[in-house]
């Protein structure tokens, strides 16, 4: 059974193609870290110049994927960006393997995604004794070898969405309650795919 709130399923190709720049796909997850974030923020995170990240910001703004958060500047003369939804977005392969563009625009997008992933975590493996012991002890990375159906594996999907649904909304209600003591962003990348050996 799927959780009630679902991210977006994007269906259509012109959306999809909007991420295929690996610039819009960084910017988004900067933006959905952050939570709400100007182009001049964003842009020391990316070292790329504020009309640069403003530029793709309005890009995908007009594909529905972040929209203008309320002013948070003083002056009221910064635009505050934050993502259009926090339940995020996905697609199906499926929904696009019909013509040859939109499968190309699954296996941009899907692989930009992965590299970004892949980035973040090497990042980590680099700084890794700077996050101290409890960090790096607390941290995980495992494989599962398994002999699955198709339904059995879209089963363990859902599980496994639903889990991290419940440990994303306690640590919002802690950083609500201004328990922010000792907490940082976490990544948790699971893949499930067959293979054969």
């Amino acid at each position: 059974m799927r959780p009630k709130h679902e991210p977006e399923q994007i269906t259509d190709l012109s959306r999809l193609r909007a991420f295929m720049n690996p610039l819009r796909m960084q910017l988004y997850r900067l933006l959905y870290a952050a939570g709400t974030a100007t182009a001049s923020q964003l842009a020391e995170h990316v070292d790329e110049t504020p009309s640069l990240v403003s530029y793709h910001l309005r890009k995908l703004a007009e594909h529905g994927f972040v929209t203008q958060a309320s002013s948070q500047g003083a002056d009221g003369r910064e635009r505050w960006w934050q993502v259009a939804s926090e339940e995020g977005w996905g697609f199906r392969d499926s929904d696009f393997a019909d013509t040859p563009e939109g499968a190309a625009a699954v296996g941009a997008v899907t692989r930009g995604i992965f590299d970004t992933r892949v980035a973040q975590y090497r990042t980590y493996l680099d700084q890794k004794s700077a996050w101290g012991k409890a960090w790096t002890d607390a941290s995980f990375s495992s494989e599962w070898l398994l002999d699955l159906t198709p339904t059995e594996l879209a089963e363990m999907s859902d599980e496994l969405e639903a889990l991290a649904r419940r440990w994303r909304e306690r640590g919002k209600a802690a950083k609500a309650a201004d328990d922010t003591e000792d907490r940082e962003h976490v990544s948790v990348h699971l893949y499930g795919f067959p293979f054969r050996p």
